[in-house]
C-alpha cells in the first residue's frame, strides 16, 4: 500500500502556557510545555522560544527552528511582546512616563528600553497592557517592582507579530497556520 510520507523539517507551534508549567524541555521539579505536547508533537524536539514564568500565562511559541528562534529572541531586532498585567495598587500618569523613559532595574543597574504601559482601567488592581522589546528576568515584574508595585496576574497576548488564539484554552495548543508563518518570514 502505497503512502505518502511528508518530511516536516521544523515544526512551529502555538501554546496558551498554565501557570505551574516551566518554559523548559525538561526539569527535575515542574512539569514543563514539552510535557503538554503529544508524544508525535515530541518527536521533532521542538524548544520554547524564549521563556515565561512559572506563573505567567499566555502565549508560548515552540519550535525547533533556530534561526526563527534567534530572529524572535535577539535584542537587536527589538520584537514587542504584549502583556496583559493585574497590579495591586494603582497604576499612575507618573508610572506610564517612567515606562516610556525606560526603567532602572535595581540589582542589576540595566535600565530596560522604553517601555509602552497602557491602563484600561485604574484601581486595586489596576488593569493594564504593557509593552516591551526585550525579555529580561522577570522584567515586567520587575519593572512595576521598581515602580512600587506587584503583579498578582500575567499573560502575554502577542510577540511580534503573532497574537495567541483566543480559542486556546490554557494547556492548549496548535501548529501555526500558513499566514502566521508568512508574518514570522
Amino acid at each position: 500500500k502505497n503512502e505518502t510520507v511528508k518530511y516536516v523539517q521544523h515544526i512551529y507551534l502555538m501554546m496558551n502556557k498554565p501557570a505551574g508549567v516551566v518554559s523548559a524541555t525538561e526539569d527535575n521539579y515542574d512539569r514543563t510545555v514539552v510535557d503538554l505536547l503529544k508524544e508525535e508533537d515530541r518527536f521533532y524536539a521542538p524548544f520554547p522560544v524564549g521563556r515565561l514564568d512559572k506563573d505567567t500565562e499566555g502565549l508560548l511559541l515552540l519550535t525547533n527552528d533556530g534561526q526563527l528562534t534567534h530572529n524572535l529572541l535577539s535584542p537587536k531586532k527589538h520584537v514587542d511582546k504584549l502583556y496583559y498585567a493585574e497590579v495591586e495598587e494603582e497604576v499612575t500618569e507618573e508610572d506610564v512616563k517612567a515606562f516610556q523613559e525606560g526603567i532602572l532595574l535595581t540589582n542589576e543597574n540595566y535600565k530596560t528600553l522604553p517601555a509602552r504601559l497602557e491602563i484600561i482601567e485604574a484601581g486595586y488592581p489596576s488593569k493594564c497592557l504593557v509593552t516591551i522589546k526585550e525579555g529580561k528576568f522577570h522584567q515586567v515584574k520587575r519593572m512595576f517592582n521598581a515602580v512600587n508595585n506587584e503583579v498578582i496576574y500575567l499573560k502575554r497576548i502577542s510577540m511580534g507579530p503573532i497574537k495567541l488564539d483566543d480559542k486556546l484554552e490554557l494547556g492548549e495548543y496548535r501548529h501555526l497556520t500558513e499566514e502566521e508563518l508568512e508574518l514570522l518570514a
